[in-house]
C-alpha cells in the first residue's frame, strides 16, 4: 500500500512496484479521478492487481480500514510506503495550530498510526515499511519550521519502528532532495540555486525514488533502520 499514490512520486512508486510484480493499494484523499485512472491502467496490465482506498489520514480512526481493505483484496500486506505529505511555508510569527496539526499530522502522526495498524500483517509477511522523509528533516528549510520538524520526527520514527518491529519487519526511510518541484511552481532563480547546491548539478526524477523503494523491497534484506538520501549529493555539499 502506498499513501498519496494518485499523483506525482506516489503514482510513480505504485507503477514501479507493480512492474516488479506487486499488487498495489492506491491510497488517495481527494484525487479520486487520478487514482481511478492509475488503478485502471495497472489492472489493464494485470487484472485484479490494483485497488483504490480513500481516507483522510488525519482521521486516525480511518487508518485500520485502509489496512483491512488492502488485506481483504489481496490476502496479505508486504510493503507499506508512507508517502503522503503536506508541504507549505510556516514562517515564525504566523504559525497557527491548524497548520501544526496538518503538517505534523500528515508527515508524522499518520505514518505512526498507519504503521501501527499494519504491524500485525507486516510481521506475518516479514514485510517492509518505507517512510518518505526529506533532506530537510536533517537541515531545516527556511520558513518551513513545522514541516522540517515533522520530517525530523519521521526520521526518528523510522529508527524507532525498525527497533521495535525487528526482527520480522524492516523499516527504512528515503530522504529526497530536488526531485519534483511544487505544483504551484517555483521561482527560476531559486530553482537554479537549489540545483547548484547538489554535487551532481542537476535535479533528480521520480524514477530515482522508485529505484530506491524497489532496492529496499528486493535487494536489501539485511538493511533496516536506515535513511538513504536520494538528493544528488546536496546533503553533502550544502
Amino acid at each position: 500500500m502506498i499513501t498519496g499514490a494518485a499523483k506525482r512520486v506516489g503514482a510513480a512508486i505504485a507503477r514501479g512496484l507493480h512492474a516488479e510484480g506487486a499488487n498495489v493499494a492506491i491510497h488517495f484523499r481527494r484525487s479520486a479521478d487520478a487514482a481511478k485512472h492509475l488503478c485502471d491502467e495497472l489492472n489493464a496490465v494485470r487484472t485484479q492487481s490494483a485497488i483504490t482506498v480513500c481516507a483522510d489520514l488525519l482521521e486516525i480512526e480511518q487508518l485500520p480500514g485502509l489496512i483491512a481493505a488492502t488485506t481483504g483484496a489481496f490476502g496479505r500486506l508486504d510493503i507499506l510506503v508512507n508517502n503522503a505529505s503536506t508541504f507549505y511555508p510556516t514562517p515564525i510569527g504566523d504559525i497557527t495550530p491548524t497548520q501544526w496539526q496538518d503538517l505534523v499530522g500528515t508527515n508524522l502522526k499518520a505514518p505512526l498510526f498507519l504503521s501501527q495498524a499494519a504491524s500485525t500483517h507486516l510481521r506475518k509477511a516479514h514485510g517492509l515499511i518505507v517512510n518518505m522523509i526529506d533532506i530537510h528533516g536533517q537541515r531545516p528549510l527556511p520558513a518551513h519550521s513545522v514541516y522540517s520538524t515533522a520530517k525530523a520526527g519521521l526520521a526518528m520514527l523510522t529508527r524507532s519502528l525498525a527497533r521495535e518491529l525487528a526482527p520480522e519487519v524492516r523499516v527504512n526511510g528515503i530522504a529526497p532532495g530536488p526531485i519534483l518541484w511544487p505544483e504551484a511552481g517555483i521561482d527560476p532563480v531559486l530553482k537554479q540555486e537549489i540545483i547548484s547546491k547538489t554535487l551532481l548539478k542537476r535535479s533528480g526524477s521520480p524514477e530515482d525514488i522508485v529505484r530506491t523503494v524497489v532496492f529496499f523491497a528486493k535487494d536489501a534484506p539485511f538493511i533496516t533502520g536506515q535513511i538513504l538520501a536520494v538528493d544528488g549529493g546536496r546533503s553533502v555539499g550544502w
